[in-house]
Order: C-alpha cells, then structure tokens, then sequence
C-alpha cells in the first residue's frame, strides 16, 4: 500500500483533543505558551503522525491538539475559503504549491512563517512554512505488465495507445490535489494549447477519474491491496516503497516522466483563536522528530536533511528533474484551466 495513512484510510474528520496541556517551554526557535490551552490543526483527510509526538508537543509548550479534517487537499482549501470568517481551527496543515496561492488570495492565512523554515523553500509571501514534499507521478503494477505481456508505458504520450485502452486511473483536479498536480502536469508537459488534445485522447482511450486517491489506489489500481483492474494509477513518486515484498522487491514503480513536484505547507489561520498556539505547532512540524518521522507517518519526504527509510532511497527516489509550473501562472490561470478541463468531460 502507498503512504498507509495519508493517502489511505482517512483520518476521522474531527479527531479527539489529545493530552490536557502541561507546563509550557519554548520550542528550539519558536513560540512559547504561557497559559497553556488547546491548539485546533485544520488537515486534510489523512493527516497523521506516530503515536506520542503530539503528546510530546503538549508537553513541550502546554497546548493540547485537536484535529480536525475537512477533506483532501482541494476539499480543505475550499472549506477554509468558505469558513474563513468564523475559522475552523488555528493552524492549518496540507495545503500545498498548487493551492496556496488560493488560500493567499481569498485571505484565509495570517501573516506567519517559522524562523525555522527551509531556506530557498516557497513561504508564499510569508504566509506559509514548507513542512514535506514529494512528487505526484503516475504508478505501474509491474506484475500486471509482466503477466499480461505488455510493455511497461514510460511517458505521457504512450497513454493515448490502444494498448493502454482502459489501463489508467487518476482522480479529480477539481478535488483532489494529486489531481491538480497531475493536470499541471501536463499542461506544463504539452504547453497551454496542447494539454486539451491529450486529455480528449486519454478520454477516449477508457481514462478512469475518481474523486480521490483513496479510491484510485485501493479500489481500482492492481499494484495495491485492492487488486483493482487498472495497472497504471496517479499516485505518488514514495508509494512504491511501500509495495516492497518480503523478498525486497517492488511490485510498483514510477513513470517518472510524469513526475511533478508537491510542497505540502503549514500556516497560521486568520481569525485563529490561539494564532500564539497555532505558531508554536508550525514550528514544531520542523522539528527533527516530526520530519524524521514524515516518511513512515505520511509517506512525504521531509523539508530538513534527515535519514530517509532505506526502501526510499532504493526504490522511492525523488524524480531528478520534475515537471514544475511557475506559481504566479498556476494563480493566474487555475480557474481558467479547471474550466477547460470540466468542458472535456462534458
């Protein structure tokens, strides 16, 4: 399975508050909690981390957690946008490079970026801290390929063939941020007059789209415990490491040509009823223990040079040289593109 809990089995929509607050200390460069409280972190639907680190995070500083999840990564833009004023929570977590500019706009962050942030990371005119990246890059059951006698496809153009017909899932721009990355993909892979063409191509070619990745990978991909139909899904550059049999070979792999870069951001929510809460656990996402354990928890790479799994480094490299877009153009024409491609389904 791919990034067991971030991309699988969804997170409750609002979890528990975590431990009750203890006596407050400062975090390494950040805020300090003087009385203590609750901390609200607005996640998309499969936000986790291991047992014990925001138990640590309220004994560091005094705030308890609560969790709430709104949906995936579109699906929580959006509702902060329709929330935003009477928020949902403090501190938000997931938004990534193809929404944020979004979030900027429709005036939904507070001005808020950790004084341990990456330098050289995107902070969205300071209202964003990187917390993990990855890439969004199409997947291959490479058993299904090599018990059905066909060639692995390894780029874009490849999906239009015949021999690809009814071969290939993906989810929905208009929800899901993997969706989104995928349809930049190829927008910034055939330019702004040819993305349409491919996209009719994939169509008539017996294109599968669901509304999330949760249903793609483990419901119609055959790489995963789903045993799905489709041997080609949209998914992630780390998800083959998680597919490692017990003979340390993976069942999955990436077409990396297709790969493009996702930066998952934390923020500080405008109107946030603990905005002093709220800075603390975005520092504390940057923390060595939180990123160290991104790769297991969340199967993002981390922002901070920390270890990576072996299995990543063997079969679940970052792409060398992904697709990206230029943010101001994703602001600027998102809406424009979005269109466009519900125009084709119609």
């Amino acid at each position: 399975m791919n990034r067991p809990v971030r991309r699988g089995a969804a997170l409750a929509a609002s979890a528990a508050a975590l431990a009750a607050g203890l006596a407050a200390c400062s975090l390494s460069g950040g805020t300090t909690a003087a009385t203590g409280g609750t901390v609200i972190l607005v996640t998309h639907d499969s936000f986790a981390l291991s047992d014990g680190l925001l138990e640590s995070f309220t004994e560091q500083t005094g705030y308890a957690v609560k969790l709430v999840a709104p949906g995936d990564g579109g699906a929580l833009v959006n509702q902060l946008i329709l929330t935003k004023d009477s928020p949902l929570g403090d501190a938000v977590y997931g938004i990534d490079n193809t929404f944020s500019s979004r979030a900027v706009d429709e005036g939904v962050l507070a001005a808020y970026t950790s004084p341990d942030a990456v330098a050289g990371m995107d902070t969205a005119d300071g209202h964003l801290t990187a917390i993990d990246q990855g890439d969004v890059c199409l997947n291959v059951d490479h058993q299904w390929f090599a018990a059905n006698g066909v060639a692995e496809p390894t780029t874009f153009e490849e999906l239009v063939d015949p021999a690809y017909e009814d071969l290939l899932v993906v989810t929905n721009p208009a929800t899901s941020s993997p969706g989104l990355a995928f349809l930049l993909a190829t927008i910034g892979h055939f330019g702004e007059t040819g993305w349409q063409e491919y996209w009719r191509g994939l169509l008539r070619n017996g294109l599968l789209i669901t509304e999330g990745w949760s249903d793609a990978y483990y419901v119609d991909f055959s790489g995963s415990e789903g045993a799905g139909p489709r041997p080609i899904v949209l998914s992630y550059s780390s998800s083959p490491a998680a597919e490692v049999g017990d003979d340390g070979v993976a069942r999955t792999g990436n077409v990396e040509a297709t790969c493009v870069r996702q930066v998952e951001y934390a923020g500080v929510l405008a109107g946030a009823a603990n905005p002093e809460g709220a800075k603390a656990l975005v520092d504390f996402l940057l923390s060595d223990a939180v990123q160290a354990d991104i790769p297991g928890s969340m199967y993002m790479y981390p922002v901070t040079d920390v270890d990576l799994p072996a299995a990543w480094v063997e079969h679940a490299p970052l792409a060398a040289d992904p697709i990206t877009l230029d943010p101001a153009a994703i602001a600027a024409n998102r809406t424009a593109w979005l269109e466009e491609w519900a125009a084709l389904l119609g």
